[in-house]
Parts: structure tokens; sequence; C-alpha cells
């Protein structure tokens, strides 16, 4: 049981549900077991395993290194942590554009080898028809608009999306072509408020935001920054709801100083014959 008393496993029905009903939804970016372990106590809806795991624990300088069997193995260890929330992987770069076969096959195997509930990829039109093909198929799809950085060299950079009103026009477009081919939630990344708002109203799905304002159905941060533990690059949207970095390096710190000055290890942490 967590510790918010919740011993139900969340589904896509439940989301479904928290939609119809104003109820929003929490998610949690998170990459090991340990760290899913705490997540998912807490109590959170959903655990997605982002590719973002090639910043944050491959120390690449984008998602684009990522492979699937990266993502296989993260999602392993997060999926063995979760009892409540709902856990979503996503398909890296390359694991569903080159063909919708491949694309099915990549997406199976993050559910049947890894244990995850559903699957997370980026694009709106240009991928709806591999978007349909996996949900055909029976495995549930996340979508995700605005900044998408598997598309971040086409893009420009890591930078707000949908202030122009063809771009923004052309987002309001596809993601009802993502609702139509069948997915069951989508996340909008670094897209004005104003924006966000209108499309979460337009949806029958729900609308996970992260950088998109106060208007989406839920929130997603992935748990390294919203605890303050990676420090290099810290988003605009990333709200620090502790500092462990600092707690960290002061922790080791100290355990430097005791076992050089012999004060680590006592005789309580010691077998004394």
């Amino acid at each position: 049981m967590s510790k918010q008393g919740k011993t139900n496993k969340v589904t896509i029905s439940t989301i479904r549900a928290m939609k119809a009903k104003g109820e929003k939804i929490t998610m949690l970016t998170a990459y090991d077991y340990s760290t899913a372990l705490v997540v998912d106590e807490a109590g959170i809806d959903m655990i997605l395993i982002g590719d973002s795991l090639g910043n944050v624990m491959l120390g690449y300088d984008s998602t684009i290194p990522v492979t699937m069997d990266d993502m296989i193995h993260h999602t392993k260890a997060v999926t063995r942590a979760s009892e409540h929330a709902m856990v979503i992987a996503d398909m890296p770069f390359m694991s569903y554009q080159a063909s919708q076969d491949e694309a099915i096959t990549n997406a199976g195997r993050l559910l049947k080898e890894a244990g995850a509930h559903g699957v997370k990829l980026e694009g709106g039109r240009e991928v709806a028809d591999v978007v349909r093909r996996i949900v055909s198929a029976g495995i549930p799809v996340m979508g995700h608009l605005g900044l998408t950085p598997q598309s971040v060299h086409q893009l420009g950079g890591y930078k707000v999306q949908g202030k122009q009103k063809e771009a923004a026009d052309r987002m309001r477009e596809d993601v009802q072509i993502l609702e139509e081919a069948g997915a069951f939630s989508v996340v909008l990344e670094c897209v004005p408020e104003k924006l966000a708002g209108e499309i979460t109203a337009s949806l029958t799905i729900p609308t996970i935001g992260i950088g998109a304002g106060i208007h989406c159905d839920g929130q997603v941060l992935v748990v390294n920054d919203m605890l303050g533990m990676f420090e290099r690059f810290t988003p605009k949207f990333v709200k620090k709801y502790a500092n462990l970095n600092a707690d960290m390096k002061k922790a080791i710190s100290q355990y430097i100083e005791e076992v050089k000055s012999e004060a680590f290890p006592g005789e309580e942490h010691s077998f004394i014959s």
C-alpha cells in the first residue's frame, strides 16, 4: 500500500475517468528501481521511463543515441518497482520511424520484455499511421507534441513551440489526428499556456503538460530535476521541491572526512570478536 493508501493499479480507464472528473493527473519520469519504488509508494499516477535517460543517466548531450536495449533495461527496473502507477516507456529515436512493422515489434518488446503498460512516441500527423497500427495491436500509445527532443535538430534547438499562428494551427490539427488514431493521452512540452489550454479543452483524451501551463489535465517532470539532483541544466518549467544535490555532496564530504580521520567505521559499525 502506498503512503497515500492507494492500492488499485492505474490503467487507461483510470486516466480517462480522471479527465472526465476534472481530477489532475500526476506523472514523473524515473529510470531505476530504487527511485521508482519511492515514486510509486508516494502515490504517483503514472511513471514515464523517458529517453531523457540518455542525458540524465548515460551522459549523452541529447536523446538521439538512446537504443531499444537501453530503454528495455531501464524499463524493466522501473516496472519491478511499480505496484500502483501506470508505467509508460518512451520509444527511442529510429525505433518507430523506419517502418510500421518495426514500430509494432519494438512497442511490443517494451510491453512483453520490459513490462511497460504503454509506450510514448513523438510526432503528429507523420506518425498517425504508426500510432494506429500500434494501438490496433493492443498496445496503449501516449503522443508527444510541442518540443520533441528527438527532432531537436530539425526544430533548431530546445525552445518553445507553437508561438506562431501557423505552428499553433498545425499543433491543434496534429493533436486531433493523434486522438483519432487512438492515442489515449498526449504530452505537450514547451507550449504556450493559452494554446495548451485550448488544445486540452478540445480533446476527450487527457493532456500531460511539461512547460505547458496550468490548464493541461496533468503534469510531468523528471524526478531528478524536481528533487534537485541533476544541476547541469535546469529548464524554466522545473520547480525544485528539494535540493538533494547539495545534501548528497554534504553527506559524501562528511564520509570522506570521517574515513580519512578514522572516525568511521566506529565500534557500532564493526564486528567485534
